[in-house]
């Protein structure tokens, strides 16, 4: 099988939104009249996002997952995405349950392919989504207010606690592994609940790093503070049944600084506080109060009796060393 019998058996459907799909130089996509834009790329290496364990199907799945929970972040309506495909060898067997994952969350979200590319060399794969906003309604990093509440979606360490068992650090029951590595490998984009939360909430992104680190992000581009409250990693919906048979150490660790969650983190005027939770029941989407906002630059976490904590969660980095 060569090349282009690959990307038309296993990538090439006919247009349905965009004026020219696969199989040209370039694709043409018009945005709705009246929409903006919206697009977010994102890699995965092997080895450094993914291990090689992982299910193809699932893999297919997380790397538009990445992907979608931008768009959710900003609010923005998926339309469609391009692959890039880097491939030690042409495997039919694993490009089908690539592809089968990956076509089924397109289909989820009605979200087609409209190009890319495929190369031999070491697996890595990169997706570039577009999503239509209307202007001026985009959830960004940058309008965070003081006062703000600071929430959460789904739940928090799950995808670091399955990480820590397959490197062999921690053991867990083998029910609470598999509920954690789904979350690991197949990861929900929270689009409902980003455009949901249009009009809602000032500021939003999603966490891919970190909560800590992420949450840094929205304080710096917001020139803002922000106190961090811990009392929900005791017991709260952002915990889940796997996280809860951990010591409060490892879930602080998990839960702050874990990264590869991929829900949404946003801060929303306590006034709006009965139309987030409306907006998050609508979806089905469980929500956590963790925080506020404040005047005072920087990050304060506070312990479980409310006394700011010496300790530090450092999120992922790249470079790090």
């Amino acid at each position: 099988m060569g090349e282009f019998d690959l990307i038309s058996r296993y990538f090439t459907r006919p247009p349905r939104h965009a004026l020219l799909g696969v199989g040209d130089d370039c694709a043409l996509l018009q945005p709705q009249p009246g929409m903006q834009w919206a697009v977010s790329s994102d890699m995965l290496v092997d080895g450094r996002h993914f291990l090689s364990t992982t299910p193809p199907a699932r893999l297919g799945h997380k790397a538009l997952a990445v992907n979608l929970s931008d768009l959710a972040a900003c609010g923005a309506k998926p339309i469609a995405f391009t692959l890039a495909l880097s491939l030690p060898q042409i495997d039919e067997a694993w490009l089908q349950g690539f592809s089968q994952g990956l076509w089924a969350l397109a289909d989820a979200h009605g979200c087609e392919l409209v190009g890319g590319d495929t190369t031999q060399g070491p697996l890595n794969i990169c997706i570039t989504v577009f999503g239509e906003v209307p202007p001026g309604d985009a959830l960004l990093r940058q309008h965070a207010q003081v006062g703000d509440d600071v929430y959460v979606s789904g739940t928090l360490g799950d995808a670091r606690l399955a990480l820590e068992v397959f490197r062999g650090t921690l053991t867990v029951e083998a029910e609470h592994f598999e509920a954690a590595r789904a979350r690991m490998e197949q990861p929900s984009p929270r689009v409902a609940l980003g455009l949901a939360l249009r009009g809602l909430a000032n500021a939003a992104i999603d966490i891919s790093d970190g909560l800590v680190g992420d949450l840094g992000h929205i304080l710096q581009r917001s020139k803002v503070g922000a106190v961090l409250t811990t009392d929900w990693v005791a017991d709260s919906a952002a915990i889940s049944p796997a996280m809860q048979s951990l010591t409060m150490n490892r879930r602080l660790d998990f839960a702050l600084a874990g990264g590869d969650d991929y829900e949404l983190l946003f801060t929303a005027a306590p006034d709006q506080a009965d139309g987030v939770q409306e907006a998050a029941n609508d979806c089905g989407v469980p929500i956590t109060c963790i925080g506020r906002i404040t005047s005072t630059p920087g990050l304060q976490v506070l312990d479980m009796q409310g006394m700011a904590m010496s300790r530090r969660f450092a999120s992922f980095d790249h470079f790090a060393r």
